[in-house]
């Protein structure tokens, strides 16, 4: 089924308008007219459209105009120009500047529908690609760096979601960027202007997590010899991000639920009730379901934040975003700390991606700075790097699922020509990769799991190696 475009025909002679709407509203789609530049220009402005078939000689303003002004907009949508045979020298003109193309009147019904049908498939093409273009170019999004497949995926979550009020409950392992993740959701809403205020409910004693929130009045409870805002009065308007919520207690969980519900709320203390405007984002390094069904997460709560789910991916699974980052990071200390540090030797960059990194980008983040604390040079060599122990307990989350060792940090037992020559370690890597691949009968897929990495690696691997070849 094809999909229902809209298209705007700009035409003064309303007989012409009305024939060529009743041609082209057969075909499924959405025909609107406007009988002057003026009233083009109030649709245009007003919503989108994918093609227009625009007269030149329009009664207040030349078409040629309309045309110009629709090229520089992102997005336009495909101009086909209607001229008559003594204008053919402007038509032509408007095709050079920018026009899909031209029909002249009088023109038959098949040549209007054929040449407004390819029109909008180009429109969709082009628009299709440039998403692409901007999807595979996206190396950074506001504080993130990767461009990695699930970090895209993360990017398009949270621009869809920053212009709502929906609450998001954002999960992933220790160290992937949750509260990264919260600032974007805030940075980008209609609300920036107003307080993001960051809660770890973890880090807040739970006799001093109500006053925390809800604030208190004075000698509400010993100690309390003043009236205290809490988060929910320093973030009315804007954003409230309860980090690690499974660590709240259950019983402080349900007057947070009332408090999402209804917008209000009671300092302790004080039998007022107040009343605050407030976009909900929550996270856990925990798996959600799990505490629940233990009792440490209340169902109700979970399901009233979990609005938009955002899962941040563990390092591990981001591929050639681990070079990216450290890259980053090797600017950004060398910078701080007057090193001369710019760049991993390839071994280097090769041990990286290899790596586990049960500490995500935490880790990595400490690696680096351990680096160039200790270190001088411009680049970074193998005995430079601190200690990886692979042997690392995965993340809590992730206990229940044994990963293999990665066997690409230590030379294998036993090798064709190691017994007296040391070789490269990229050149070590790729005998590795390859006997894996072997030894899983080609399947890519299967040697990346045994191998703890992801099957992207292995093929962006294997287009390096043939680029060098």
């Amino acid at each position: 089924m094809t999909e229902k475009r809209t298209i705007l025909i700009v035409e003064d002679s309303p007989t012409l308008a009305m024939t060529a709407q009743a041609h082209l509203e057969p075909l499924g789609h959405n025909v609107l007219i406007a009988g002057d530049g003026k009233s083009a220009w109030a649709i245009l402005n007003a919503r989108p459209v994918d093609c227009v078939l625009l007269d030149l000689k329009l009664p207040d303003i030349d078409g040629i105009t309309i045309l110009e002004e629709l090229r520089t907009r992102p997005a336009p949508p495909a101009v086909i120009v209607v001229t008559a045979n003594a204008s053919m020298t402007t038509a032509v003109h408007a095709v050079r500047i920018g026009a899909f193309d031209y029909l002249v009147k009088p023109f038959a019904p098949n040549r209007l529908t054929t040449t407004v049908e390819i029109a909008l498939g180009s429109v969709a093409l082009r628009r299709e690609v440039e998403t692409l273009r901007k999807t595979v170019e996206r190396a950074e999004f506001a504080d993130f760096v990767g461009r990695s497949l699930p970090m895209q995926a993360v990017y398009r979550t949270i621009e869809a979601a920053a212009q709502s009020t929906a609450s998001v409950f954002i999960t992933g392992e220790s160290g992937t960027g949750k509260e990264l993740a919260a600032d974007a959701l805030h940075r980008f809403s209609p609300r920036k202007s107003r307080p993001l205020v960051v809660l770890n409910c973890g880090a807040i004693p739970r006799d001093l997590m109500e006053s925390t929130i809800f604030g208190h009045v004075r000698g509400a409870f010993t100690g309390a010899t003043n009236d205290q805002e809490g988060a929910a009065a320093r973030s009315d308007g804007g954003t409230l991000f309860l980090d690690e919520l499974g660590e709240m207690d259950v019983g402080l969980q349900t007057k947070l639920l009332r408090f999402i519900q209804t917008g209000t709320y009671q300092r302790v203390g004080d039998p007022a009730m107040r009343r605050a405007d407030i976009r909900f984002v929550a996270a856990t390094n925990r798996d959600p379901a799990e505490a629940v069904r233990e009792g440490r997460l209340r169902e109700d709560l979970f399901y009233r934040l979990n609005v938009v789910p955002l899962r941040m991916p563990p390092l591990r699974d981001r591929g050639e975003d681990i070079v990216l980052i450290a890259r980053r990071f090797l600017t950004q200390f060398a910078q701080t700390d007057g090193k001369a540090f710019t760049a991993f030797a390839p071994e280097v960059e090769a041990r990286l991606l290899a790596y586990s990194w049960p500490g995500n980008v935490r880790q990595l983040q400490n690696i680096v700075r351990n680096v160039v604390v200790l270190h001088d040079g411009k680049i970074v060599t193998p005995e430079m790097l601190p200690p990886m122990d692979d042997g690392a307990t995965p993340p809590r989350e992730s206990r229940s699922v044994p990963r293999p060792a990665v066997p690409a940090m230590a030379a294998p037992a036993q090798t064709d020509d190691l017994d007296t020559d040391i070789v490269p370690l990229a050149v070590m890597e790729r005998r590795y990769i390859e006997r894996a691949i072997d030894t899983c009968g080609g399947n890519l897929q299967e040697a990346a799991r045994k191998l703890g990495i992801s099957p992207s690696t292995i093929y962006r691997k294997k287009d390096a190696w043939a680029k060098a070849e």
